[in-house]
């Protein structure tokens, strides 16, 4: 029997948790009630109380209630139904989740199925999924689901919708599939961009004719994101870092930017890792207007890479930065490293031909990388592009030497 947990409060949404309750237990499985209201009366008994929930947040009912704010009990509840449901899932009580809100409930939800590891099913029912999603699905693979009408009392609509949500996280645990089991020598964390393509398929090859399997994440801004925290739950155990555009962009805020722990992740775990700083002679910057080119780039070679994508290539000052931001996230890295450099051009855009072609920038570059890089970390380079298939064996036989030394 499959147990799903739903996240709810209970003294506005009571009637849709128990419906949703019943619905699951209909299926064939079972439904574990959390609620993550504070002010009002429940309207049904939750398997998890709202005094339960704020006591394993660190306070107490009585306190949230004593001028209660939504700014004062938020941290607290979603702090507490955050231990809560870690728990139950580590137990293996519960195999999947399922919450339902507005803004506010999904806003108070969607950080609690964040904290839920990769694989494990999550479905959030909101009024709020027709918008924006990115602040609550993160870098996590949650289901976001268009409750279309308010989540506020049943009927005929209503009724279907919370039946197609319950049953979406039910059938997702069905599944007998886990992304910490592989049969394969290990697996591989690869990041890639649209102009290293070629490179990375052939790493994906190359890979696992040796035994290997391969995640390759989109490395614009939550694609990088994503690869560190797999390292974190122990998902991957090697690492081929083939784009650093993530970097570049966060140093001058724009479309592929990433947090500030991007880059540091595999040096604290002591993973073996593989860089190459592939798209990052390069921008990438969203424009609102389709090929009209933003102000400040006159004096740089450009390209675009689709009518709202405009890319500058980065000079030789603004390269230097890019490659000081590169050896600070890498002062984590503790050996296991090596840097892999690509003298002639580090994506599509930059080898003999294409758009951004400039040996004297590609030159500057690699005299900041090495000047920025810190000591602990071997650096080479190769005289190819970053896309030549001697390049990417090497890259490739690199990093399959230090994971099997």
């Amino acid at each position: 029997m499959k147990t799903i947990a739903i996240l709810a409060t209970l003294d506005t949404k009571a009637a849709e948790a128990g419906f949703m309750k019943a619905e699951i237990e209909r299926l064939g499985g079972k439904g574990i009630v959390i609620d993550i209201g504070v002010v009002g009366t429940p309207g049904m008994e939750a398997h998890f109380t709202r005094r339960d929930v704020i006591a394993a947040g660190g306070s107490t009912l009585e306190e949230q209630l004593d001028h209660p704010s939504r700014a004062k009990s938020n941290p607290i509840v979603t702090a507490g139904a955050t231990k809560i449901m870690l728990a139950l899932q580590q137990e293996g009580r519960i195999h999947g989740a399922v919450a339902l809100g507005g803004t506010q409930g999904t806003s108070t939800c969607a950080p609690i199925l964040q904290a839920l590891p990769y694989g494990f099913p999550k479905v959030m029912l909101s009024t709020a999924a027709a918008g924006n999603t990115a602040p609550f699905v993160g870098i996590k693979d949650i289901t976001m689901m268009f409750a279309v009408s308010d989540i506020l009392g049943l009927n005929v609509f209503s009724r279907h919708i919370l039946a197609n949500a319950a049953a979406a996280a039910w059938g997702m645990a069905q599944v007998d599939h886990s992304v910490t089991r592989s049969n394969a020598k290990g697996v591989i964390g690869m990041t890639n961009l649209g102009v290293l393509t070629k490179g990375a398929m052939l790493a994906i090859e190359l890979f696992e004719s040796r035994g290997y399997e391969v995640i390759t994440f989109h490395a614009i801004g939550a694609g990088g994101e994503a690869m560190e925290q797999m390292m974190k739950e122990g998902i991957i155990q090697g690492v081929f870092d083939y784009a650093m555009g993530e970097i570049a962009d966060g140093v001058f805020g724009v479309l592929r930017a990433s947090g500030p722990e991007r880059l540091t992740v595999a040096g604290k775990l002591g993973l073996p890792q593989v860089i190459c700083p592939g798209g990052s002679e390069h921008l990438g910057i969203l424009v609102q207007h389709p090929n009209e080119a933003p102000d400040g780039w006159e004096d740089h070679q450009i390209v675009w890479h689709s009518p709202y994508v405009f890319v500058p290539r980065l000079n030789a000052e603004e390269q230097d930065r890019v490659a000081a931001e590169i050896g600070k996230r890498l002062q984590h890295t503790q050996g296991n490293c090596t840097f892999l450099m690509p003298l002639k051009g580090v994506s599509a855009y930059s080898k003999e031909g294409g758009e951004l072609f400039n040996p004297e920038l590609d030159a500057a570059y690699w005299s900041s990388l090495q000047q920025h890089l810190p000591p602990q970390v071997e650096i080479q380079s190769l005289n190819l592009n970053a896309e030549d298939p001697l390049f990417v064996e090497h890259a490739v036989e690199t990093l399959i030497a230090m994971m099997e030394g």
